[in-house]
C-alpha cells in the first residue's frame, strides 16, 4: 500500500509538470520572422538621427559674449568670457530636463538636439541680459550620452533573467554588445538570440520588423553579416536559455517539493514503525 501510494503521488507530479510546460511553452520565444528582415546591419550601417537631449545626459557647455556696440554685435572681435560668472563646463541634465546655468538660472533642454539647445540657451541668455540672443557665443556638445543606451536580457534557464544596461556608440552590432558583456552565458541557447525593437507608439502596430533573430553560428563561424544587426537605442537583445535547461530546471523546481513531503512521509513511518517494534 505504501509503494502504490508513493506511485501514484509520483505519477499525479509528473502529470502537473507536463501540464505546467504544456502551458510556458508558448511563452519560451516569440514567433521568429522567416528570411532575413531589412535593417541596418555590419556592413551597412547607417547614421542615426540627431542627437536628442534627455536626462541623465551631460553636455559641454561654453558661453562667451560678443561686443556690442549701439546696439551691435561685433564680431570681429574676440568674444569675452560672461559676467559676473562665467558659464563653461560639463552640466548634467536634470529630472526635469533643465540644465542650471548658475546665477543665470535653468534652461530647459530634453526634448532638444543639440543645436536647438545652443539656441534655447543664445535665447534665454538675451532675454536675461537684455541684448540679441547673437550677441552669445554659445558652445553645446554631450560629454556623456547616459540617455541612448539598449539592453542584453540573458536567461538564466528558469532561475531569473540577468539585465545588462550598456551606452549606444552609433556603430555598435549585436556581435558588439554581446562582446561587451563577456560574450553567451554557459547555458545559452545559440539557436534563439534576438534583438526585441520597439516601435515609434510603444508597440508593434505598423511595424512588422520588431523581432530580428540572429543567427548566431553564422555569425560567428562563417562571417555571415546578414542577421549582425545594427543596436539602435532603445533596443533589447535577448539571450534564451537552451530548452533542455529550461525544462530541467522547472522539473527540479516543481518535484523538490513534492520528494521533500514524501521524504517526511517515509521518515515519519519509519519513525513510528522502530518505535512500535
Amino acid at each position: 500500500m505504501h509503494k502504490s501510494s508513493r506511485r501514484r503521488a509520483w505519477r499525479y507530479a509528473a502529470l502537473f509538470a507536463v501540464m505546467c510546460l504544456t502551458g510556458i511553452g508558448c511563452h519560451t520565444a516569440p514567433m521568429m520572422p522567416t528570411g532575413f528582415v531589412d535593417a541596418p546591419r555590419e556592413l551597412a550601417l547607417v547614421t542615426l538621427p540627431p542627437y536628442v537631449i534627455a536626462p541623465p545626459d551631460v553636455l559641454q557647455i561654453d558661453v562667451a559674449k560678443w561686443e556690442v556696440d549701439k546696439g551691435q554685435v561685433l564680431k570681429e572681435k574676440s568674444p569675452l568670457p560672461l559676467k559676473p560668472q562665467v558659464i563653461t563646463g560639463p552640466h548634467q541634465v536634470k529630472p526635469d530636463g533643465t540644465v542650471h546655468l548658475g546665477v543665470y538660472g535653468s534652461v530647459q533642454v530634453a526634448g532638444l538636439t543639440l543645436d536647438e539647445a545652443r539656441d534655447a540657451i543664445k535665447g534665454f541668455l538675451g532675454y536675461w541680459f537684455g541684448y540679441s540672443p547673437e550677441a552669445f557665443a554659445v558652445s553645446v556638445d554631450v560629454l556623456s550620452m547616459n540617455s541612448k543606451v539598449c539592453y542584453v536580457i540573458t536567461d538564466g534557464g528558469g532561475y531569473g533573467e540577468q539585465v545588462i544596461r550598456l551606452p549606444i556608440n552609433g556603430s555598435d552590432t549585436a556581435l558588439d554588445v554581446i562582446g561587451n558583456v563577456a560574450g553567451l552565458p554557459p547555458v545559452a541557447s545559440k539557436r534563439h538570440i534576438w534583438i526585441a525593437r520597439r516601435g515609434p507608439n510603444g508597440g508593434p502596430e505598423g511595424c512588422p520588423d520588431q523581432i530580428l533573430p540572429i543567427d548566431w553560428h553564422a555569425i560567428t563561424k562563417m562571417g555571415d553579416t546578414r542577421t549582425n544587426y545594427q543596436i539602435m537605442p532603445g533596443d533589447r537583445v535577448y539571450v534564451m536559455a537552451k530548452p533542455v535547461i529550461r525544462v530541467t530546471s522547472f522539473l527540479q523546481q516543481v518535484l523538490a517539493p513534492v520528494e521533500q513531503v514524501l521524504g517526511a512521509s517515509f521518515l515519519g513511518r519509519e519513525t513510528v514503525r522502530s518505535f512500535q517494534r
